[in-house]
């Protein structure tokens, strides 16, 4: 795929402080604008040399969003956090097939409410509940054939929504009663109202079952001494399709992480130098919906060191995958076929590795 887009924005809120029957009460409305203008092209290609197109757009995806939240201290150990927010997209894609192009417009409202008890023992409890929506790819929003298929051949292929709606619950503690250390703990649950998938190779989009993720998210932020800083987070979700398995597929959503963990260590106010260390790893993940092929685990190892030239002027080098891990970025399974293999093709494992190692030269200006 060849893909060039330019993204704009903008955002703006406003908060007013007052007090209510003698509480204290914030409300905010604010607003986001966004707008990404896309040229993407999917060729086929061999030893990376394009060979023919099935299908080039041009892309326009807008955006705008609206949003009131209150927060209100109702007594000294209970506080709420409420909102609603309203979102407006915008689709227009220009496809060299014309069948394919056209406009679609969506909106969605979703709902959200905090409760935080506490402190207590310098550590509070929350309970979250709220609404949210992944946007999908806007030509999935207008095709009306499909760009896969053999020339001649005018097959028809499903649109999608552009907008699919999401709710999440989570419970969690967070909490400093260990001296220096801050801890948050979240045990959640996000259904979805449908898995919907582009595919890459064909061009299209593929609606998915609903599908339910639990989890929990556990995060730590430790700073033993004034210039050591050490940060070790381990997240776990539980992916499923609901709704059952009627075709025996399987359950498993393909590509869905399930384990994923990181450990750092920042060093600064040790004179101008600053340096960082990061550690980032990635469990394996069913790539069917039966589970039976899994990808790879993947393990990156970061780092960066930096000087202050003046209170305002920072120079710093960062260094990416310096262990050069070949581990695979994401990975699918389907069929394939190479020379002397059977007409049928072969199901296996593809992937993409991660980038090699690489460095990056920042200047960093604050005023």
């Amino acid at each position: 795929q060849a893909d060039r887009r330019v993204t704009s924005g903008a955002n703006a809120s406003h908060t007013w402080l007052n007090t209510w029957g003698g509480r204290s009460v914030e409300n905010t409305v604010g607003v986001q604008l966004q707008n990404d203008n896309i040229q993407n092209g999917l060729f086929r290609n061999a030893a990376r040399q394009r060979l023919s197109t099935t299908r080039q757009d041009h892309i326009v995806e807008s955006s705008a969003g609206v949003y009131v939240e209150n927060r209100t201290q109702w007594a000294e150990k209970f506080r709420t956090v409420a909102g609603l927010r309203g979102d407006y997209y915008r689709f227009d894609v220009t496809s060299d097939n014309p069948a394919n192009s056209g406009v679609e417009n969506d909106t969605i409202v979703n709902p959200k409410l905090s409760l935080i008890f506490g402190p207590w023992a310098r550590t509070e409890y929350f309970i979250n509940a709220g609404g949210g929506f992944h946007s999908n790819d806007a030509r999935g929003t207008t095709i009306t054939l499909d760009p896969g298929a053999d020339i001649g051949e005018n097959l028809p292929a499903d649109r999608v929504p552009g907008l699919v709606r999401s709710k999440g619950y989570e419970v969690g503690a967070r909490s400093a009663i260990v001296p220096r250390l801050q801890s948050s703990l979240a045990v959640y649950v996000l259904d979805f109202d449908s898995e919907l998938v582009f595919i890459g190779d064909a061009g299209n989009t593929e609606a998915g079952r609903e599908s339910r993720r639990i989890g929990f998210e556990f995060a730590n932020f430790y700073t033993p001494t004034s210039w050591l800083t050490i940060d070790a987070d381990v997240a776990f979700a539980r992916a499923r399709f609901r709704g059952g398995d009627s075709d025996g597929a399987g359950d498993r959503i393909p590509g869905a992480v399930e384990g994923v963990a990181t450990l750092g260590a920042t060093v600064d106010n040790l004179g101008p130098y600053f340096r960082a260390v990061q550690l980032r790893y990635f469990g394996p993940r069913p790539l069917i919906e039966d589970d039976s092929v899994r990808s790879a685990q993947t393990t990156l190892l970061s780092a960066r060191i930096g000087y202050k030239v003046t209170k305002n002027l920072r120079i710093a080098l960062d260094g990416f995958n310096l262990l050069d891990s070949e581990d695979s970025q994401i990975a699918y399974f389907y069929t394939s076929r190479l020379p002397g293999e059977p007409a049928e093709g072969v199901d296996d494992v593809h992937f993409h590795p991660v980038e090699s190692r690489s460095f990056r030269v920042s200047l960093i200006a604050n005023f």
